[in-house]
């Protein structure tokens, strides 16, 4: 079934249901005449933007033109007397309230769909061969478990080095404005005595890969922030470094 979306709205009632909303319109009061004033000239701005408009849409405005010209000239009997008749906005009023009503069910049947979609259940397991024998004992013999446990302490031994390893990098590792500052606290040290400072002066002691690829990140970003000036002769070179604006001495 092909269905008809003009910009955001879906169809017609969803168009007229988003006007009445954004015009603050009490869905039992609906002020037909600006409604559909409103609803046409929609319509109006969507053709000129060359957006094809389905037919429902035209149907729709065609009703609300004909309810506008009910509510500007009431009936009126042969005898000249006026008729006193239910109001022509009953039934309009009773399909938006049924389009609502509709609509939130969907909405909700829909974030049920995407939370359900993302819940995944995991299939049932035999496990009467666990049950029915629960006393069942360990056939091995005693070389074999002797090494099984061998191998338990060896894996339980990695493990905690790993752990302590990874705490104690981590305890020492420092943010780039902590290494920015004290890259700084060196050139102001060195560079009072020299014009200008070789990288891996720049690099704490006992660095590890780390250690120097953060020194290499902070001075990128004073030298981003116009601190300090870097220059390379060539390729995998030293990289020396000065402050902005200082040029090294002649030798």
């Amino acid at each position: 079934m092909y269905k008809v979306r003009i910009d955001r709205f879906e169809g017609p009632f969803d168009l007229l249901v988003y006007l009445l909303e954004n015009a603050k319109m009490d869905i039992y009061d609906i002020r037909v005449s600006e409604i559909t004033e409103q609803y046409i000239q929609y319509l109006k701005d969507m053709d000129e933007m060359n957006i094809e408009v389905g037919s429902e849409f035209i149907v729709l405005a065609a009703v609300l033109i004909r309810l506008k010209s009910r509510m500007l000239l009431p009936r009126v009997s042969d005898t000249g007397e006026v008729l006193i008749q239910e109001d022509p906005r009953t039934v309009l009023r009773d399909k938006l309230l049924e389009y609502r009503r509709i609509k939130r069910i969907a909405d909700m049947l829909q974030e049920r769909e995407e939370f359900q979609s993302h819940i995944h259940d995991k299939p049932a397991e035999d496990m009467s061969r666990y049950l029915d024998d629960p006393d069942e004992l360990l056939r091995t013999d005693m070389d074999q478990f002797v090494r099984a446990f061998l191998m338990f302490l060896e894996k339980r031994k990695k493990v905690t080095e790993v752990r302590n390893r990874y705490q104690r990098v981590r305890r020492q590792r420092a943010s780039i404005e902590e290494r920015i500052a004290y890259i700084a606290d060196i050139l102001d040290r060195k560079l009072a005595e020299r014009g200008e400072v070789s990288f891996t002066e720049l690099i704490p002691d006992h660095a590890d890969r780390y250690d120097v690829t953060l020194s290499f990140m902070s001075l990128l970003e004073m030298i981003k922030l116009q601190q300090v000036d870097a220059t390379q002769d060539r390729l995998y070179g030293d990289i020396r470094v000065q402050r902005r604006g200082k040029a090294a001495p002649e030798s």
